[in-house]
């Protein structure tokens, strides 16, 4: 029994590699026919990599007791017939856990001991070391070996108050969030800080990933969590517990850590797990689904949200029905609804993103061959022209034919030392656009904020830097996206002229775009927001915190600012690939029209072959056209889902 969410993410997987295939064979085609230019090859290998490659990462996250584990194991490890993931009553996740696959690395479990965060080093800088994590590894086909050795992530270790205090989990001015002391003075904290879970799961294989995040107080502790591996997932899934509704410890996890303000409200999914404690066997199923219908309008009215976003179901009772093959439990747990949306939601998204990609490079792609194709016809065509004009003329024309052919590229050449003036100009503002988005402007611009996070005690001013400083940021894209259009105007131009001059058919490059990378400055900064204010003033006061959060926060700037400088690189390169493209072709046609001269010259029988040789390859261009929209036509089609696998869990809920 595959659950729904298992079955869309396996034709998904199947469109992805279809495609990847596909796009190789067409890119080797162009390749093979001289029309793939440097920036739209660039791309397209690009996009096969993302989707041969590509990750997809699901953030499940809760306070701790709220059948989270649970809910994991019911939707992705079922078939093992038993709970892989630790699940039992209490705390069982105690750090964050990222499962995934690797086919470079051997299925192991690694752990990041928690005094790690004594050092001030960033968690993903932390992952570039491997060294310093514990290493287990893992029989993935011993079902009772591998749960054994998960247990690992709930293991906990006794501290002091002090050394508590500078793990992060003790606060003295917050005595109802600290963990209780036992009678030796000594308190539970949790023996690591990260977990990687490297298993050849089909669903891991493919591509996805799960993440696994503790309770509010480890979440706080760990602003990686929140400004950047959180945020980058594109499903997050909220558990509540449905006999006690939404605790003030819930609204906390949420509203802190989830609610960003942002267009990503779809792809947050609010799970009542535990409804089987409202079929207490005195009322009818009709009076508990009642008592369950009320805690889901009372969720989604607190939590701000539509109805519909809200999933009541038992994981616990679902996991027991896929394991015992049970239809009955499994409908009545409401699973199967859940992966339906998991799978819709989740797999839509990604491969919206994908298609629009893939579009817009066909698009580019398309264009960029058509212009090559009509400057090769109308290179032939001048090549025709010449040689009927030569039908019946004595050598006296011939030579005076090959010295107007010599002078066209001497008047060429001229205003190719033209197109390498324009291009110093151009090389010199490119790079004012790539200083402007690099790592040095951007340690620069972060300086004042990091003096003020590192300043000792309650850091008053803190917010009033921080706002400074992405006023800063966004001014920065705001002139790099300046520098753009001035080079943009600068290619309008030339191009404009080559066109005239020359019969070019260059097209200016789409006007480059950085205002997406304003709005992910500002999901950043959203994201940042809740430790600057005053329920986290006391957190902040903490010297290793404050640094674990500006380190956190450079490591998502840099990612950002890497991924502008990639699209600012590869938009330029369009536009450069396509003028040398074009000025290639007409050097190509230079060439020729002089080797059929020579050729008319040193045999006199040669004319009417030439003309005819000119008829074939203008025939093989048709063909080439022909074979160019075969293979691009279907490219972006979306992968067919089963609909009766959706429509049949949706039936179930």
């Amino acid at each position: 029994m595959r659950d729904s969410f298992g079955v869309q993410f396996d034709q998904h997987a199947s469109w992805r590699h279809d495609f990847a295939v596909r796009l190789k064979v067409l890119a080797d085609w162009l390749r093979d026919h001289e029309l793939l230019d440097a920036a739209v090859e660039e791309r397209l290998q690009q996009i096969e990599a993302r989707m041969r490659a590509g990750k997809m990462m699901v953030a499940f996250v809760a306070e701790f007791s709220r059948g989270k584990s649970e809910l994991i194991n019911a939707i992705f490890f079922a078939d093992y017939k038993r709970r892989i993931v630790p699940a039992r009553a209490g705390r069982t996740t105690m750090c964050p856990t990222e499962l995934g696959y690797d086919a470079a690395v051997p299925s192991c479990l690694r752990l990041l001991p928690i005094e790690t965060r004594l050092q001030p080093k960033a968690l993903a800088e932390w992952r570039a070391t491997p060294e310093k994590w514990t290493s287990v590894d893992l029989d993935v086909n011993n079902p009772a070996e591998l749960a054994r050795a998960l247990e690992k992530v709930a293991e906990v270790r006794k501290v002091t108050r002090e050394e508590a205090r500078a793990l992060g989990f003790w606060h003295d001015k917050s005595p109802d969030d600290n963990p209780p002391e036992d009678a030796y003075g000594l308190v539970e904290v949790p023996r690591w800080r990260h977990a990687l879970v490297n298993i050849p799961h089909p669903l891991l294989r493919q591509g996805l990933v799960i993440l696994d995040t503790p309770g509010l107080n480890a979440i706080g502790a760990e602003p990686e969590l929140t400004v950047s591996l959180i945020p980058q997932a594109q499903a997050v899934v909220f558990i509540l517990a449905a006999d006690t509704g939404v605790t003030r410890s819930d609204l906390s996890v949420w509203r802190e850590h989830l609610v960003t303000g942002g267009d990503d409200a779809e792809s947050r999914l609010v799970v009542l797990n535990k409804i089987d404690t409202l079929w207490d066997g005195l009322g009818t199923p009709a009076q508990a689904q009642e008592q369950v219908d009320r805690q889901r309008t009372a969720t989604a009215e607190i939590l701000g949200i539509s109805t519909s976003q809200v999933f009541p179901v038992s994981a616990q009772k679902g996991l027991l029905a896929k394991v015992t093959d049970d239809d009955v439990l499994l409908r009545r747990s409401s699973l199967p609804a859940l992966e339906a949306a998991l799978g819709s939601g989740l797999l839509d998204r990604r491969e919206e993103i994908l298609r629009s990609a893939v579009s817009g490079a066909l698009a580019e792609l398309r264009a960029q061959a058509h212009r090559v194709l009509q400057i090769r016809r109308r290179d032939l065509a001048d090549q025709a022209l010449d040689l009927q004009g030569l039908r019946g003329k004595n050598s006296a024309v011939i030579n005076h034919m090959r010295a107007r052919i010599e002078q066209e590229q001497v008047e060429f050449d001229v205003s190719g030392a033209k197109i390498h003036a324009i291009r110093s100009v151009h090389l010199t503002l490119l790079r004012e656009l790539f200083k402007t988005l690099g790592a040095s402007t951007l340690k620069a611009e972060l300086s004042d904020l990091n003096r003020a996070l590192h300043q000792r005690g309650i850091k008053l001013g803190v917010k009033k830097s921080y706002n400074q400083t992405f006023q800063r940021l966004r001014e920065g894209l705001g002139r790099a996206q300046a520098t753009g259009v001035e080079i943009q105007t600068m290619f309008v131009a030339i191009f404009r002229q080559l066109n005239a001059e020359h019969g070019f058919s260059l097209q200016p490059p789409a006007p480059l775009d950085l205002l997406r990378f304003q709005r992910e400055l500002d999901q950043i900064e959203q994201n940042h927001l809740q430790y600057l204010g005053v329920a986290n003033a006391l957190k902040l006061a903490t010297p290793d915190f404050a640094d674990r959060l500006v380190r956190a926060l450079a490591t998502r700037l840099r990612t950002v600012y890497e991924s502008a400088l990639g699209d600012v690189e590869l938009w330029n390169k369009s536009a450069a690939a396509q003028l040398d493209v074009q000025l290639r072709e007409r050097r190509r046609n230079f060439g020729r029209r002089m080797e059929a001269i020579e050729r008319i010259q040193k045999a006199a029988t040669g004319l009417d072959e030439r003309i005819a040789d000119i008829a074939q390859q203008e025939a093989a261009l048709d063909r080439i056209e022909v074979r160019l929209a075969e293979l691009t036509r279907d490219l972006p089609a979306a992968p067919k889902f089963e609909e009766p696998v959706v429509a049949a869990a949706l039936k179930m809920a």
